[in-house]
């Protein structure tokens, strides 16, 4: 499919709405945590030399930066319309007007957003995304982004559900230079520095560019923005060498060895905040009461807020019921538990998934979709049907949040 009226065929057959492959991403410095619903046997499909699949993107448009053994097409969504299918990025630059509406596209020039499922055995190393000022050197966009942990991922903690977030306060740049500085020598020390938060299921956290961060061993539902910058602050994690490449991966090289430079990538006074978790942490918020919502036949929370980069909802469809949603953006959604349909699609959370193969877990809600409301149905009479909604730049809905939770 390489045309414009092909796409809109897709979309209108769909009735706004289109069905995605999953798309599994590895990471060559992490041990996958194996709860993402990947056959067991398939954790590795990529090559144990491309590291394990413990990623999971979704709707998305990101190339991952996985070095030079990367495929052209891994992190990229595809789309299934019938016996077709394309890159989801192809169809967003062919009629995104259509699936993000006019106003959207003319302003943002795309689906600016990136959200994942992320799943590790334990910690990864503390690290940080480059704001634009830094990140716009190597010809890449800044990086916040933010944390939700669903529970229904979460039955099982892992090794380390717990995650050093910025740096404590009193400790001075020459303190992580000198961390920097000892990077051959074995554990360069930075979590010295540091703070571990205990994470739990149902919560979240907001995570600026230029700060540090080593998330834990949950399973984080992650939307951000589309890009795949980042820079390893800690040497040695977990008893695995982190190579000092991934410092400088997203550096100019005349920077690779500047100690200096490194560190004033770092928000400073977002690291050393002392009410570091008052000004981070996200709690659900409902989108209204839920006793109004309850009667309607669903509960509807934010689940990430304060800012207008992205936004993202969990939905909650009760046993047996029908609801009509309405939202005033487009947005890529994934079914976390139950099973029925979306709007014409039939919809249900997998057990297990080889690799490659198709699921009915995952859309892309198109604007003209969602602002005329989508039909949801739960089919079973015991199990709620809930889903994960991620929106990028530009939800009206998401604005009150953001004026008011920072």
């Amino acid at each position: 499919m390489q045309n414009r009226a092909e796409y809109s065929e897709a979309l209108r057959t769909g009735e706004g709405i289109l069905r995605l492959e999953p798309a599994w991403v590895p990471r060559s410095f992490m041990i996958p945590g194996g709860r993402l619903r990947l056959h067991p046997d398939d954790l590795y499909a990529l090559g144990a030399h491309r590291g394990g699949i413990n990623e999971r993107w979704f709707s998305s448009t990101t190339h991952a930066s996985n070095g030079p053994d990367t495929p052209h097409d891994e992190g990229l969504s595809y789309v299934r319309a019938g016996e077709k299918r394309f890159l989801f990025k192809d169809a967003m630059e062919s009629i995104g007007d259509e699936l993000l509406g006019a106003e959207v596209m003319e302003h943002e020039q795309g689906w600016n957003l990136l959200c994942k499922f992320f799943d590790n055995l334990g910690p990864i190393p503390h690290h940080m995304h480059q704001n634009d000022e830094f990140a716009k050197l190597v010809g890449q966009k800044g990086k916040p982004e933010a944390y939700y942990f669903p529970p229904q991922y979460n039955v099982k903690e892992n090794n380390f559900p717990y995650t050093f977030m910025g740096l404590e306060p009193g400790t001075t740049k020459d303190d992580v230079r000198r961390c920097l500085a000892d990077w051959a020598k074995g554990d360069n020390g930075i979590l010295g520095y540091s703070k571990a938060y205990r994470l739990i299921p149902g919560t979240g956290w907001r995570v600026g560019p230029g700060l540090l961060h080593a998330p834990g061993s949950l399973v984080t539902y992650e939307p951000q923005v589309n890009s795949d910058v980042f820079a390893m602050f800690q040497s040695i994690v977990d008893g695995r060498v982190v190579d000092r490449s991934l410092l400088v991966k997203d550096v100019l090289p005349e920077f690779w060895n500047d100690l200096d430079y490194l560190v004033s990538m770092l928000d400073w006074e977002a690291n050393v905040d002392p009410e570091f978790a008052a000004h981070n942490r996200t709690l659900p918020t409902p989108v209204n009461p839920h006793a109004e919502q309850e009667s309607e036949g669903y509960r509807e929370n934010w689940v990430t807020y304060g800012t207008a980069l992205y936004s993202a909802k969990e939905l909650t469809v009760l046993p047996g019921r029908t609801v009509k949603i309405r939202d005033h953006a487009a947005y890529g959604t994934i079914v976390v538990q139950g099973h029925g349909k979306i709007g014409k699609c039939a919809a249900e959370t997998p057990s297990l998934i080889r690799y490659g193969q198709m699921t009915q877990d995952e859309f892309f809600v198109s604007y003209s979709a969602a602002t005329e409301s989508v039909a949801i149905e739960n089919h079973s009479e015991t199990e709620p049907l809930v889903l994960l909604k991620h929106f990028g730049p530009g939800n009206p809905d998401a604005e009150w949040l953001r004026k008011h939770c920072n």
